[in-house]
């Protein structure tokens, strides 16, 4: 007598691929999805880190032209500052060479003067070469002889009274202190800050409306994906923390690639002021244009803004996202 199998040993059940995911929670092994909401290797990635590195690499130059100009003005006015120079001029009648060594006799007796250090015709001659040129001859000129004076750094002279004393004993002596020149100087260097943050704003201002525009693009790409894990119950913070996390990585990229360049820039005329330095090309530019050289301070602000480009790309895009993520709601 046969026996009747069992209706289940005889009929082969094929398990649906989705038995696996519901039995997974018994088992305890649930699918792990390692890709990210936002492509890490899109265009829109590539370009918005060639734009913050262009952004940080203007903004680093800026930094670091400002803090040049801005220590040039301050050396010029330390130098200028520790001296004065009296000008006395030939007048008919009176004896130039005499007034020359009067005007030095009541400055070197002035308090706070540290030294007098006269030129001689030769020398007040050679200071006007670069005008008039050499090989003329300067004896029917009316040249004007030139009398440097040394300053203490503590107790500065009463200039009004050396002026008075000069002016009686001496007519034709005139005595520059460079206040107006150092006046400029100051101006000069205020104006480049002044420069240097408009130009910085307008990098930043550059810089959030291109995360905006990326986070835009990113967003309208993966919508779908968006809403379905908004709709599953994903929060805002979630979703806008992945974008922050992926635009502060670009940011970082982006900035560490333009403010590296602005680093090797800088250091590279560093480099050829100290191989021109002695020459007198080096000597030419020192003396128009300082030391080239922006120190610790200046290469610590380029990292700065890094960071802060850096930043700023991660807090734009999580702007945007929840700004987007509202309109969703």
């Amino acid at each position: 007598m046969s026996t009747i199998e069992p209706l289940d040993s005889r009929i082969n059940i094929q398990a649906e691929p989705w038995d696996d995911l519901e039995a997974a929670p018994l088992r305890g092994h649930w699918p792990r999805v390692g890709t990210a909401i936002v492509p890490k290797g899109s265009i829109s990635g590539r370009s918005l880190i060639a734009v913050v590195a262009i952004m940080t690499f203007l903004a680093g130059l800026t930094a670091g032209g400002v803090m040049m100009v801005v220590s040039a003005a301050s050396d010029w006015s330390s130098d200028v500052g520790r001296e004065v120079t009296i000008q006395v001029r030939p007048v008919a009648g009176r004896d130039l060479d005499a007034d020359v060594r009067k005007a030095a006799e009541i400055t070197g007796g002035a308090p706070g003067i540290a030294g007098v250090q006269v030129y001689s015709r030769e020398e007040s001659a050679r200071l006007v070469e670069p005008w008039l040129g050499s090989g003329l001859n300067l004896n029917d000129l009316p040249i004007p002889r030139m009398i440097v004076v040394k300053l203490w750094s503590g107790a500065p002279p009463d200039f009004g009274t050396l002026r008075k004393a000069l002016a009686a004993q001496v007519p034709s002596a005139t005595l520059d202190d460079h206040r107006r020149w150092i006046g400029r100087m100051h101006d000069m260097a205020s104006a480049a800050a002044a420069s240097g943050l408009a130009v910085l704003v307008l990098v930043l201002i550059v810089t959030l409306l291109s995360v905006t525009f990326a986070t835009r693009g990113a967003m309208a790409t993966n919508r779908p994906i968006i809403e379905v894990l908004h709709y599953v119950g994903a929060t805002d913070s979630f979703v806008a923390s992945q974008f922050q996390r992926h635009f502060l990585v670009l940011g970082l990229k982006g900035g560490a690639i333009g403010g590296g360049l602005a680093i090797v820039l800088f250091g590279a005329i560093q480099g050829m002021n100290v191989w021109l330095n002695g020459t007198a090309a080096g000597d030419e530019a020192m003396a128009l244009f300082g030391s080239f050289t922006i120190g610790a301070t200046g290469y610590l602000a380029i990292l700065g803004q890094v960071i802060l480009m850096a930043l700023v790309t991660a807090l734009a895009s999580r702007t945007t996202v929840n700004r987007t993520l509202k309109s969703i709601d």
